[in-house]
């Protein structure tokens, strides 16, 4: 009987096989970590289609879930809002650059006595500005979704609180350039227009779009995976018949 077996002089190629290993290890864990992604954005988008049709809660009540609250409609008294101080924080949206402008609206809650407001978004192309008026205490009712803030990251530039250009929501510097001492943690993104007599401000308080190609992308994480282990498979049975 006649059997085939490994030259004596085959060796598992060390160098290749750590690095197919590593190799194999990150892009697995790419493709799972994607799989994480797709779950958290299921429920993301879940929670925005059923905000669609929620009616607005007071916000005094949902401000006692601290960030639990994320993604919930809203109504509150904001007087004098529409000529509230604000702040300018840079933006970006589908027709291009801009800011949105962020006032803070003074409440009574046993934590906090102020929530910022995103008020909605103003073009770059649009150089006029709300007016403001510190002594004005008009009524204003507002509705609106509470949304965490996000966290600057590595490309943020830093803000420029002196120049009143922001990049990051930093709810403690903010609420202290707007003279506010016990901010909540969250922000109050408007549907209710502000200024509905100024139409450059849109207010904004969802994204437009929210892409969902987490399984996609892991998809593509897996499949490189199970090329890189085939290509490996390959070479050893090439060195092992040679």
């Amino acid at each position: 009987m006649v059997t085939e077996s490994l030259p004596a002089r085959f060796r598992l190629p060390l160098g290749l096989t750590l690095a197919t290993v590593i190799s194999l290890t990150i892009l697995i864990g790419l493709g799972t970590w994607q799989l994480k992604r797709l779950a958290w954005k299921e429920d993301l988008l879940a929670r925005v289609a059923a905000l669609q049709a929620a009616r607005p809660q007071p916000l005094d009540e949902i401000l006692d879930l601290g960030i639990k609250a994320d993604f919930t409609r809203v109504e509150a008294d904001c007087p004098g809002l529409a000529k509230a101080k604000y702040l300018e924080l840079f933006s970006v949206r589908d027709t291009g650059a801009g800011v949105r402008i962020i006032s803070a609206c003074r409440i009574t809650t046993r934590s906090a006595d102020s929530i910022l407001v995103d008020r909605g978004f103003v073009s770059d192309k649009t150089a006029a500005r709300p007016s403001v008026d510190p002594a004005d205490t008009s009524p204003f009712h507002l509705v609106g979704v509470l949304r965490r803030p996000d966290h600057a990251s590595f490309v943020t530039p830093p803000n420029e609180i002196a120049a009143n250009h922001w990049y990051s929501r930093n709810v403690a510097d903010m609420a202290q350039a707007l003279g506010v001492s016990r901010p909540a943690p969250m922000f109050l993104m408007a549907e209710t227009s502000t200024n509905p007599e100024w139409k450059a401000l849109n207010p904004a308080p969802l994204p437009s779009e929210i892409s969902n190609r987490h399984l996609e992308y892991a998809l593509t994480w897996f499949g490189l995976a199970a090329a890189l282990a085939g290509v490996y498979v390959a070479v050893l049975l090439k060195k092992a018949r040679g």
